[in-house]
């Protein structure tokens, strides 16, 4: 593809992706991709920006960037489901870093 080249890929919270969408909808009317974008991060519950920056800090001492986003847009309340987030990866993680995460999303329990 000519002019077309991935220079850097970050993954970002679906409470950041709705606060960035949202704000822009204030001055430009979203496409129709936008609408839904902003219609499916809107429809689950999340933590408050605020609060999914601070667990994404706290998280990101445990494990990878992208396995903390995850986990803070998911939103796991037990093992079990924290299980099913890495069943697929190919990273072994242990016992006690899924309970010190959990230990984490319990410090911010309320959510919007």
């Amino acid at each position: 593809m000519i002019g077309k080249n991935v220079v850097e890929t970050k993954p970002i919270p679906a409470a950041k992706v709705k606060a960035i969408l949202e704000d822009f909808a204030e001055e430009n009317e979203l496409n129709y991709e936008q609408n839904i974008t902003l219609n499916h991060v809107s429809r689950f519950k999340q933590f408050s920006l605020e609060d999914t920056e601070k667990i994404l800090e706290e998280l990101e001492k445990i494990i990878k960037p992208k396995y903390a986003v995850r986990i803070v847009d998911l939103i796991p309340v037990d093992l079990a489901d924290l299980r099913l987030i890495f069943a697929k990866e190919k990273i072994p993680i242990k016992k006690e870093e899924m309970e010190e995460i959990l230990k984490v999303l319990d410090k911010y329990d309320t959510l919007e």
